[in-house]
C-alpha cells in the first residue's frame, strides 16, 4: 500500500491493522507463502497435539493447520526504540519521517501482539520521552498506540540514552528494535549497542529516510532550517550537493560498520517504501538471526 494513502487513515491502530492484514494477505498470494509461519509463533500440527490449540484463522489463511506454541515455548519480549526528535518532524513528499516511524512501530507491535508477545517501548530525542514496560495483556496495545501518537520534540538527538536505559531494565534475552533517522553523532551509540549484543540480546536498526534528504533533489539556491536547533542556511543545491552526498554516505557507512561489528545489520526505509516490505525485512532479520544463534529469544 502507498504509504501516502496509508498515512490518510488518522488512526495509528488502524493503519498498523491494515499493514499487518496487507501483509498476511499478500503472504498467502505471494512466492513466499510460507514463509511466515518459519517466524511466526507457530508450528505445523502434528498428530497427538491438543486440537484446541489449532489456529483456525491461520487456517483460513493457508488451508494448512498449525498449532500455537505455548507462552514458555515463545517467550520473546521485545522493546520499540522510536526516535521522536525533531529531525524525524519532515516530510518532502507527504510522509512526515515521524509519522512513518510511528506506523512501522506499530504494525511491529500489533504483529508481536498477535502472536502472543511481550512489547514495550521507549521513545526517545535527547531524553526518554515515553517509557512503556513489554507485556501482552488486554489492554496493552492500545496503551503503546497512545504512546506511539506523541509529537516529536526536544533540541536534539542522543542515540545512546534508549540502549542505556535498556541495559537497566532488562532481566532476560529480548528483542530490541531500534528505529529512527539517525540525524546526529553517532558518538557514544556503539558502547551501549555492543554491550547489549554481548549480553544476548537480538537488536534490528532500521535507519527512516526521506526520498528528499537521499538525493538532495532541490533547484538552485534553497534555504535550510535545523529542525533541532532552528538554525537557518542558504546554500546553492548544485554546489552542495556532491559533497552532502559524500557525507551521508559516510555518514551511513559509519554506523553501518558499528551495527556490523556487532553482529546487526541496517536496514534503510525511505517513507515512500510500503511498510508491508518493512515488515517482510524485519521476518528476514529475525531468521538470519535465527540460523546464526540457534538459542531462541
Amino acid at each position: 500500500m502507498d504509504p501516502r494513502a496509508l498515512m490518510a487513515i488518522q488512526n495509528l491502530e488502524w493503519r498498523a491493522r491494515v499493514v499487518v492484514e496487507g501483509f498476511w494477505s499478500g503472504l498467502h498470494r505471494s512466492p513466499y507463502h510460507g514463509f511466515s509461519v518459519e517466524f511466526s509463533e507457530y508450528r505445523q500440527y502434528a498428530p497427538g497435539d491438543d486440537p484446541r490449540f489449532l489456529d483456525w484463522r491461520l487456517y483460513g489463511r493457508t488451508d494448512r493447520h498449525f498449532v500455537r506454541k505455548f507462552e514458555d515455548e515463545t517467550n520473546l519480549r521485545c522493546f520499540l526504540l522510536l526516535d521522536l526528535s525533531k529531525s524525524m518532524d519532515y516530510a518532502s513528499r507527504g510522509v512526515l519521517k515521524a509519522d512513518y516511524a510511528r506506523t512501522l512501530a506499530a504494525t511491529l507491535a500489533r504483529f508481536l501482539h498477535l502472536q502472543g508477545d511481550a512489547v514495550g517501548l521507549l521513545s526517545f530525542d535527547e531524553r526518554i520521552r515515553e517509557a512503556v514496560p513489554a507485556r501482552n495483556r488486554p489492554g496493552h496495545l492500545r496503551r503503546l498506540m497512545l504512546a506511539l501518537e506523541k509529537e516529536c520534540g526536544g533540541v536534539g538527538t542522543d542515540l545512546a540514552t534508549p540502549l542505556k536505559r535498556l541495559l537497566e531494565i532488562l532481566k532476560r534475552r529480548s528483542l530490541a528494535v531500534f528505529i529512527s533517522d539517525f540525524m546526529s553523532p553517532l558518538d557514544g551509540f556503539e558502547l551501549p549497542l555492543g554491550t547489549l549484543r554481548a549480553g544476548g540480546h537480538e537488536v534490528v536498526v532500521f535507519q527512516i529516510a526521506d526520498p528528499m534528504e537521499e538525493d538532495l533533489d532541490f533547484g538552485d539556491t534553497v534555504r535550510l532550517k535545523d529542525l533541532e536547533t532552528g538554525r537557518e542556511i542558504d546554500l546553492d543545491a548544485p554546489t552542495f550537493r556532491e559533497r552532502y552526498r559524500a557525507k551521508r554516505a559516510a555518514h551511513r557507512q559509519a554506523l553501518e560498520a558499528i551495527c556490523a561489528r556487532h553482529g546487526t545489520a541496517v536496514r534503510v526505509l525511505r517513507t515512500d517504501t510500503p511498510l508491508e516490505w518493512a515488515l517482510l525485512d524485519f521476518l528476514k532479520a529475525r531468521r538470519q538471526r535465527g540460523r546464526g544463534n540457534a538459542a531462541r529469544m
